[in-house]
């Protein structure tokens, strides 16, 4: 386990696949996720064996201090020799939206990924109509570095994708 203030972070499991299908058939909670349509039990086990074997992800479970699973964070694309990942986080659980927990996740995971990992940058994407997204990375430390414009097709019309990132010795210097 990795402890946050009001968050704990575990490795995800298995048992996890059922609730993951269950979040990612609601559209509210997929609606600022790459995946755009719901998933079947099958692929979310391949997914998960996938990730089994890939060194360049690291991806966690986030749970409450009660233990209630509420979402999932990671580290993509993970670069060892530039030390540098992408970070992506979903919270399924719609009651937990809005709370603080996204934010104590991303710092939780950030420690772990500057001090335990010795990265030296963490970068997302993020849709530019996400704005609790957008407010929870910059209260986290990130900062904006460009725009993909248009590169994203959602809702019947194309929309950009910002890109941001916190470097190591923001994150500390914090």
């Amino acid at each position: 386990m990795i402890y946050g203030e009001k968050t704990r972070l575990r490795r995800i499991e298995r048992q996890d696949l059922a609730t993951f299908v269950r979040w990612f058939s609601d559209p509210q909670v997929r609606e600022f996720l790459v995946l755009n349509r719901p998933i079947s039990m099958a692929e979310e086990e391949q997914w998960f064996e996938n990730q089994l074997r890939d060194h360049s992800t690291e991806i966690f479970s986030i749970e409450t201090a009660d233990s209630e699973h509420i979402g999932n964070i990671g580290l993509h694309n993970i670069n060892w020799v530039h030390r540098h990942a992408e970070l992506g986080i979903v919270l399924g659980e719609k009651q937990f939206w809005g709370q603080g927990y996204g934010s104590d996740a991303i710092r939780t995971l950030l420690k772990f990924a500057f001090q335990e990992l010795n990265l030296h940058r963490v970068s997302l994407r993020v849709y530019e109509d996400n704005v609790r997204g957008i407010r929870a990375y910059q209260k986290c430390g990130f900062a904006p570095e460009g725009r993909s414009r248009e590169a994203i097709y959602r809702k019947g019309r194309y929309c950009d994708e910002l890109l941001m990132s916190i470097l190591r010795h923001e994150f500390e210097g914090a």
